[in-house]
């Protein structure tokens, strides 16, 4: 006997479209899913980027922290572990991205996400009048990095 395993999904606005529909193919019945990944990319019955964004920031995680050795080393140059987030982070984290719209709160997210990076690659800084350490904030990025951010980077990749 040969079982076919099919999902399928219905994408729409509309949360009861297509739930009183069943897909039959040689006495087989296929289950409807919410969402599924396909080459790479979480694609929602909403069309949410919510489940995406958070996908790709875990795997952006997973390959920060298999490097933050080499960033937070005084061995190396700020220019080699810019390079490592530019050619190794960025990219795991911006897969796919030519097919994002993106809200406010998801930029944020993405931008909270590179501040941490950078804030391993520059370390802390010393404040000059009360002699503390202290991290950098978001502004003084851009006298230090002077690459476009992740927003940028990702807009770029829609031309």
């Amino acid at each position: 006997m040969n079982v076919v395993k099919s999902k399928y999904m219905v994408m729409s606005r509309d949360k009861n479209a297509g739930r009183r529909h069943n897909i039959k193919i040689d006495n087989s019945s296929s289950a409807r899913v919410g969402g599924f990944k396909y080459l790479g990319t979480t694609l929602t019955n909403q069309n949410s980027l919510q489940e995406e964004i958070r996908s790709r920031l875990n795997s952006g995680n997973v390959c920060y922290h298999s490097v933050q050795n080499l960033l937070s080393s005084s061995l190396q140059s700020k220019n080699l572990k810019i390079n490592i987030y530019k050619n190794t982070i960025l990219p795991v984290v911006l897969n796919g991205c030519e097919t994002w719209s993106l809200t406010l709160k998801e930029e944020r997210r993405l931008r909270v996400f590179e501040n941490r990076v950078l804030r391993r690659i520059f370390g802390p800084k010393r404040d000059e009048v009360t002699g503390e350490w202290r991290k950098l904030q978001f502004e003084e990025f851009n006298d230090l990095y002077c690459s476009p951010n992740i927003i940028s980077y990702r807009r770029r990749a829609d031309h």
